[in-house]
């Protein structure tokens, strides 16, 4: 059943006098398990739905409705589906034993994939689960794979339903579904010669598999401990010219780079950062793949156009990953505003100096490293380092920090043009 969170305003579901905190329980007699179910159900222009009231009545409704109007029913959010799997590089095993309770959270849901491109590696579900996806054109999926050969899988993710991960992308592949790929690269593990098997398995699968990112293992001061360890310089430039060579015949054969080294990748081999055309579409950033150069060349495209500051100090804040790339594009926007600017590249305490990019700054790390009481300064900070109630992953809220930065301009964006240009903002004094 799916609980109704909200009723749109003037929609079907509103004139049909629908209560919030209704549940759906069937439609066209079809159980309803998730808001999944709920939308493919309704897709249908004649529909019967059945609920059950707050006071436990039985309601059913019959709806007619032209091809792309809005039932208007807004389902409260699924229990999340959590993960079945004790991957040997598991980064919430890096937790701090004090972190707050979401973030202890092990998702391995397809619907969080489906809906908000997270990976997930589909040990948790059997062939009814799988043929529910097709049935429903669940797709593109997002799919950690790490390694196609069973045994160095179910290593891996030390679970034995994962070496059935090639039928089981056959089957999805099978019914027209398409998948995007990932291997997270652990050094002797699934490297090498095992990582050369996996790109060549899922580029066999044919053009459905729509992409493979290849990210190196990240690991904490928590669980350094972990049988797996970070990838060196030398490793790493071996897994981005494994990728290259991919990528070639890739570009030959179907005109896209298919395979992609992350950023992280690039930045421990000590390589240079390719150029956008690398990249496609860019539309695997969020996953470390393709998001320095997203911002270089958004920050080259609008410096510009952002407005004078004279007078002003602006500080720039920041994880080591991304420091260097930063620190090049300051003169640039000094010359552009006309105010001083200094990039603050804070080191991550709270999970450890391994840990380097900006989203994984807490609040307290950002306060150490600017110092408290910076009168009269504009300090950006990176948006994605909050979570949507505006709180540090130290469960340092964003008002508190601003507070004690005293007179400060607190600015927020996920991109520094974006901020400087009028993005969210804490005002001086913040408390």
């Amino acid at each position: 059943m799916v609980r109704i969170a909200e009723i749109e305003a003037g929609s079907i579901a509103d004139e049909l006098n629908l209560e919030i905190g209704s549940r759906v329980v069937r439609i066209n007699g079809e159980r309803v398990r998730d808001g999944i179910d709920l939308t493919y159900l309704l897709s249908d222009t004649d529909v019967e739905l059945e609920t059950v009231t707050p006071a436990g009545q039985t309601m059913i409704y019959e709806i007619e409705r032209e091809p792309g109007d809005s039932v208007g029913i807004v389902p409260a959010p699924d229990t999340i589906r959590e993960c079945a799997n004790k991957c040997v590089f598991c980064f919430i095993d890096g937790n701090p034993k004090d972190a707050r309770q979401t973030l202890w959270l092990r998702d391995d849901d397809f619907r969080l994939s489906f809906t908000y491109g997270s990976y997930v590696t589909l040990t948790n579900l059997g062939p009814k689960g799988l043929q529910r996806l097709v049935d429903q054109r669940i797709s593109p999926l997002y799919v950690s794979v790490h390694a196609t050969e069973p045994e160095v899988r179910e290593r891996l993710l030390v679970n034995q339903r994962a070496g059935l991960i090639m039928d089981q992308l056959q089957m999805l592949l099978g019914g027209g579904l398409e998948v995007h790929t990932q291997v997270v690269l652990c050094p002797e593990w699934n490297d090498g010669e095992h990582l050369e098997r996996t790109i060549e398995d899922l580029w066999a699968l044919g053009p459905a598999i729509r992409s493979l990112s290849v990210v190196p293992v990240g690991l904490t001061k928590y669980n350094l401990n972990r049988p797996v360890r970070l990838l060196n310089a030398g490793e790493a430039q071996a897994a981005v010219e494994r990728v290259d060579e991919a990528r070639k015949r890739a570009l030959a054969e179907r005109s896209l780079g298919w395979c992609y080294a992350a950023d992280e990748m690039y930045l421990i081999a000590g390589r240079k950062m390719p150029g956008s055309a690398y990249y496609d579409d860019g539309a695997l950033y969020e996953n470390g793949v393709g998001a320095v150069r997203r911002f270089v060349d958004g920050f080259d495209e609008r410096v510009a156009s952002l407005p004078r500051m004279e007078g002003h100090r602006i500080r720039l804040v920041t994880g080591g990953s991304m420091a260097p790339f930063i620190r090049s594009r300051a003169p640039t926007l000094a010359e552009s505003v006309g105010a001083e600017v200094e990039v603050v590249q804070v080191e991550n305490r709270y999970f450890g100096e391994s840990v380097t990019i900006a989203g994984l700054l807490g609040g307290e790390d950002i306060l150490r490293a600017i110092g408290e009481g910076r009168q009269g300064d504009i300090i950006v900070l990176p948006a994605e380092a909050l979570n949507t109630n505006d709180v540090f992953i130290d469960d340092v809220p964003l008002s508190r920090v601003a507070g004690r930065l005293g007179s400060a301009e607190i600015r927020t964006g996920f991109e520094i043009t974006e901020a400087l240009a009028g993005g969210s903002y804490v005002g001086s004094g913040a408390a």
